[in-house]
């Protein structure tokens, strides 16, 4: 390269950029890559620089979501607080089981009758 071009500026590694950071260089290289400015080595350098820039994005949307997830009601009214998600984060994968419905107080039973404890007149 000629010394009085200079040179592009490093890209930040992906670990360092910001969701919103990475969002708008993948928007950057998209609209690059659609109007076909550059060399066919400049596209797909561009092109895998975006694939990685996509999985990042992923990872950083999924984080969120986990974190929003995990915020939770006490059950006593309290404010919601937020669980410890760290080991989540590494597997991207939640640890809790969603919980279920609590048993109705009076048993299933509450729940059976017969068509003559609901004959109201309506044919169903």
């Amino acid at each position: 390269m000629p010394d009085n071009v200079p040179s592009p500026p490093a890209k930040p590694a992906l670990d360092d950029l910001s969701f919103e950071d990475a969002l708008a260089e993948l928007e950057h290289i998209v609209h690059s890559l659609e109007a076909g400015r550059g060399t066919l080595a400049d596209s797909i350098s561009a092109y895998q620089r975006g694939a990685l820039l996509r999985q990042h994005c992923e990872r950083k949307l999924n984080e969120a979501e986990m974190k929003v997830q995990a915020i939770q009601q006490d059950g006593t009214g309290q404010a919601p607080t937020l669980r410890d998600i760290t080991a989540e984060l590494a597997t991207g994968q939640r640890q809790d089981k969603p919980s279920t419905p609590p048993a109705s107080p009076e048993g299933p039973q509450a729940l059976q009758g017969t068509s003559q404890d609901l004959d109201d007149g309506i044919p169903f």
